[in-house]
């Protein structure tokens, strides 16, 4: 989860506003180039496997007083998850369907369509994967705190040793 946070959070604070300051092909060229770039097994295992194993630990902790932390992380990062595949990939598949920026005969109209939905849902992204990791971060504190403490078998008898003395 943290590694997608932070994903969405360096879009939002330097990605996007470095492009910003592109003209209009160069920056249909670079948005292209790391949407394209983007799709790799690494990411792909990230982005699922934040929804995943948040999935799998909301499962496993029913019935825990914690759960709802871990529940409301995979709210919100569904949430993410779904703002990614009806929002910011189909503007992606857009871009790319417009072609070679070279070739573009209006690139501004292009980079119009794009830039602040893309940007903004973007911003959406980040701040709800954020919440999912500080809910996931709760989870833990509260499960350190409440949770099950089992004794070491080693340090139950080292203080039997001690007593005896």
């Amino acid at each position: 989860m943290g590694l997608i946070a932070g994903v969405f959070y360096i879009f939002a604070c330097a990605i996007m506003p470095s492009l910003a300051r592109s003209d209009d092909r160069v920056y249909i060229e670079v948005m292209q180039n790391i949407n394209d770039v983007i799709q790799n097994p690494v990411f792909f295992l990230s982005f699922m496997g934040a929804l995943l194993l948040t999935a799998v630990s909301a499962w496993q902790l029913r019935g825990s007083p914690y759960r709802r932390w871990v529940w409301a992380a995979l709210a919100a990062y569904a949430l993410v998850f779904l703002v990614t595949t009806a929002v910011n990939i189909p503007l992606n598949n857009d871009l790319a369907n417009a072609g070679d920026p070279a070739r573009i005969a209006d690139p501004a109209a292009v980079r119009e369509h794009f830039e602040d939905p893309w940007v903004a849902w973007n911003v959406v992204r980040a701040l709800l994967s954020t919440l999912a990791l500080a809910c996931l971060a709760r989870a833990l504190v509260l499960r350190g705190r409440f949770g099950r403490r089992q004794a070491s078998p080693y340090l139950e008898s080292d203080a039997g040793s001690r007593a005896s003395r």
